[in-house]
């Protein structure tokens, strides 16, 4: 295959195998409804782009491949259907290229996949690994997201949507939590729990499969497996255990981690959350397998400081913090929360911006009970991603859920309702944007009215 063709190439997904494939000195071109830094990037590395979808774009590839969000009435996938073009989907070319490596890692989860992967990453690339990455995020440390390394280690986030990380094979895996989500493709849990568990089979009999032993669904999915089985967690029964987690004056979490009751060492993150000491509990342990010594790891996760859209602060406003997160989920609205909550000094104000109507719809209830930690609430229109309203299921469903005690508002215009938060939000209040969509626009938006504050500045600023 000399010439592959990529629709929805601006995808972050997407454009790191373009990026991998062009390295390779392949010919790549692509298709995008919009430009964007990333196509620039592409660009300058030698793709072919077009904007916008049209069969014309099909100037006789040896092979295209797909987004998830790219249907089979897409008009490059029909005429590449007319000339017997051969069509794979994104999962499956990046699994083609995982083959290459000896060592793949695939890091798996309903939550966190992000986060861990890009302390895994910080990890190794401190110990001189050298792998190749690719991660769902701007990894500062990396510039972007992916970094193409010389060594037989590939570090990959594994989706379970669609089961697309049953296209991968891993010689080690890392399961995190399973969760009820993604119900436009699972029937329910227990379909989730059988795929997760297809999943780990894939890794082999000399392989490893680290898991978080905390987790009742991980714990079911993890038995009579052919690969060794290391567990993680902040309980007795597992192999690596964080003990002793306290915070300093930032909010930072530091623990002390055993493995089978001898210490590994004392540890410090420089990021928010009881969720982050179980990211970082699972690259840890990832980390130590792959032989990397505890000294290094003590030192190598302080340099983690996060990543684009989980927890980062953009800015400064009267006096104001303010966060954007990634948060689409009722337990990681709560577990953001749970970290906003032990660094607030005033009122906790969030933003909603609620991720395709299916999830919204089949977890109502748990969205709307998932907000008890803030003060303040507002909540937008639903982002339909790749979805069609069908006009059963809206955004102020969940203000009528919300509990009388909750201030909370449905507010549609993102001007409006930076406005509304220019003001009313107070010194020393914290406002942060959720969701998966464009809701960081707000952030932005608010920021642009602030001090000019940035997340390289102090917190005690």
């Amino acid at each position: 295959m000399k010439h592959i063709h990529f629709i929805g190439i601006g995808g972050i997904g997407m454009s790191a195998i373009a990026e991998i494939l062009l390295d390779q000195g392949k010919k790549i071109s692509g298709s995008d409804i919009e430009g964007s830094a990333i196509i620039d990037k592409l660009k300058t590395h030698g793709a072919e782009i077009f904007i916008g979808h049209s069969p014309t774009n099909i100037k006789h590839p040896d092979l295209v491949v797909y987004s998830a969000a790219i249907h089979k009435n897409n008009p490059e996938r029909i005429e590449a259907e007319r000339m017997n073009i051969p069509q794979i989907d994104r999962a499956e070319m990046l699994g083609n290229i995982i083959k290459e490596y000896k060592t793949p890692i695939a890091i798996a989860g309903s939550h966190g996949k992000t986060t861990t992967t890009s302390m895994l990453s910080t990890l190794l690339l401190h110990s001189n690994f050298d792998p190749t990455i690719l991660v769902g995020g701007v990894l500062k440390e990396i510039g972007g997201n992916i970094k193409l390394g010389k060594s037989k280690y590939f570090i990959t986030e594994a989706c379970e949507y669609y089961e697309s990380f049953l296209k991968f094979n891993p010689f080690i895996g890392v399961i995190l939590n399973i969760d009820l989500d993604h119900l436009d493709y699972f029937n329910n849990l227990a379909h989730i729990k059988e795929s997760f568990k297809k999943f780990a089979s894939l890794i082999p009999s000399n392989g490893h499969l680290v898991a978080c032993g905390d987790d009742p669904n991980t714990l079911d999915v993890i038995k009579d497996l052919p690969c060794k089985v290391v567990t993680y967690g902040i309980n007795n029964n597992c192999d690596y255990i964080a003990k002793s987690i306290s915070h300093n004056r930032h909010g930072y979490p530091s623990f002390e981690i055993t493995l089978s009751g001898i210490k590994l060492g004392d540890f410090q993150l420089r990021v928010f959350g009881k969720h982050n000491v179980y990211n970082a509990l699972a690259a840890i342990s990832t980390a130590h397998i792959l032989g990397v010594p505890s000294s290094e790891l003590i030192d190598n996760i302080k340099l983690y400081d996060g990543i684009d859209r989980r927890f980062e602060l953009k800015g400064k406003v009267n006096g104001a913090k303010i966060y954007d997160d990634y948060a689409h989920h009722p337990a990681e609205i709560r577990a953001t929360l749970e970290a906003a909550k032990k660094i607030a000094q005033g009122n906790i104000w969030c933003v909603f911006q609620p991720h395709t109507y299916t999830r919204t719809k089949a977890l109502l209830y748990d969205f709307a009970s998932s907000f008890g930690l803030a003060n303040r609430l507002i909540v937008t229109n639903i982002y339909a991603a790749r979805e069609v309203d069908e006009g059963d299921i809206h955004s102020k469903d969940i203000i009528d859920l919300i509990k009388s005690d909750t201030y909370s508002h449905y507010i549609k215009d993102f001007d409006k309702i930076v406005d509304y938060l220019y003001n009313n939000i107070k010194p020393n209040d914290l406002v942060i944007t959720m969701g998966a969509g464009d809701v960081f626009k707000v952030a932005d938006k608010l920021v642009e009215l602030g001090d000019g504050f940035s997340n390289k500045d102090s917190f005690d600023s």
